[in-house]
C-alpha cells in the first residue's frame, strides 16, 4: 500500500468529509476520491459506503484508518530517525499562549540565535485549542498549550505531550472587597470565596472557553450561576475590568501586584493552570524540533 493513500483514509477518517481532506493536503476532491479508490482495489476491502449526499467509512475503513494513524506515525519516526545526526536546521512552526510564548519559548529562542543559528523559530500567538487544530492539520511542528486541572483537556492519540510547568491560579477582585477574607483568619474554601461574589458579574476568556468551565464548576458548588457578562484574552485588559468595577475574574496567583486588586487563593479545591508542549506523534525525532523540545524538557 502506498502511505500517501494511507494518509487520504487517515484525514478523511478525521475530517469526515473529501472536502475538508482536499482543504488540507492541498488537493481536489477528484483526487482523494481516486486515491482511495485505488486503495480499496489495493487492500480488497471496500472502505467507504454512501452516507447522504456524502461518503462515510466502512467498519473495515475505519479499521484501516486506525492502523494508518500508526502507520504514517511510523514512517515519519524512521524518516527523521535515518536524519536524526544531522546538524538541526530549519524553520520550527510554534504556536502558543503567549504566557508559554515569553516564559518559556523566547529564552530558547535567544540561545539557539547564538548556538544554533541554523535553527529558525517562527512563533504564532494562538489559545490551545486553536494550537491544537494547527497541529492537527500538521500547519505547525510545536504547540504550547494549556488546561486547568478543574477543566482539563483532551487530546487524541496522535499527539505527544511534555508537561512544562503549573502554577496556582485564583479569583482577582477589588481589594476593598477583598478584605472580607483577609482581614479574619485563614481563607476559606474556593465555592465560599465564590459565594461571595455570587452577585457581580464575571469576566470569562473570548478564545478558550476552559475558564468559564472552571467559573461554572466552581460556582455550581457554591449553589449560584455566575453572570458571565464580559470576556478577555487579555490579563491587563482583565485586570482593567475589576478595577473599573465590572466584574471579577480568573488571574494568576504570581501575577505581579496592581493596586487596587487582590488575588483570593483557591483552595479546596485547589485551581492550576498546566502548560504542555505537544507535537504530532512521530516528529520529534526531527533533530530541529527535538533540539527545542530537550531544552524545553531542561526548563
Amino acid at each position: 500500500m502506498e502511505t500517501r493513500r494511507l494518509q487520504y483514509l487517515y484525514e478523511l477518517s478525521r475530517m469526515g468529509s473529501m472536502r475538508g481532506v482536499a482543504d488540507i493536503l492541498g488537493t481536489t476532491t477528484s483526487t482523494v476520491s481516486q486515491q482511495i479508490a485505488q486503495l480499496s482495489r489495493e487492500t480488497g476491502a471496500r472502505l467507504l459506503e454512501p452516507d447522504g449526499r456524502g461518503v462515510r467509512l466502512t467498519p473495515a475503513g475505519r479499521r484501516l484508518a486506525e492502523h494508518a494513524q500508526t502507520i504514517l506515525a511510523a514512517v515519519d519516526a524512521a524518516r527523521l530517525d535515518l536524519d536524526s545526526g544531522a546538524e538541526p536546521s530549519g524553520t520550527l512552526k510554534v504556536a502558543g499562549f503567549a504566557t508559554a510564548i515569553r516564559r518559556t519559548l523566547m529564552p530558547i529562542i535567544g540561545e539557539l540565535a547564538v548556538q544554533h543559528p541554523r535553527v529558525r523559530i517562527a512563533v504564532l500567538e494562538h489559545e490551545p485549542a486553536e494550537a491544537l487544530k494547527l497541529l492537527a492539520a500538521d500547519d505547525l511542528d510545536l504547540a504550547l498549550t494549556y488546561d486547568y486541572n478543574l477543566a482539563p483537556d483532551e487530546v487524541g492519540p496522535d499527539i505527544e505531550t511534555i508537561e512544562l510547568w503549573s502554577t496556582a491560579w485564583g479569583l482577582g477582585v477589588p481589594s476593598a472587597e477583598a478584605r472580607r477574607f483577609t482581614a479574619v483568619g485563614p481563607m476559606p474554601d474556593a465555592a465560599a470565596v465564590f459565594s461571595g461574589f455570587r452577585e457581580h458579574d464575571w469576566i470569562g476568556n473570548s478564545r478558550n472557553i476552559a475558564d468559564e468551565t472552571v467559573l461554572r464548576l466552581v460556582s455550581s458548588m457554591a449553589g449560584f450561576v455566575p453572570a458571565l457578562r464580559h470576556q478577555s484574552d487579555s490579563l491587563d485588559l482583565v485586570e482593567d475590568l475589576i478595577l473599573a468595577g465590572l466584574g471579577v475574574g480568573l488571574l494568576p496567583e504570581d501575577r505581579p501586584p496592581r493596586a487596587g486588586i487582590t488575588i483570593l487563593p483557591l483552595r479546596n479545591p485547589d485551581l492550576r493552570l498546566r502548560a504542555y508542549a505537544r507535537t504530532r506523534r512521530g516528529r520529534s525525532a526531527w533533530p530541529a524540533l527535538a533540539l527545542v523540545l530537550q531544552r524545553l524538557g531542561n526548563g
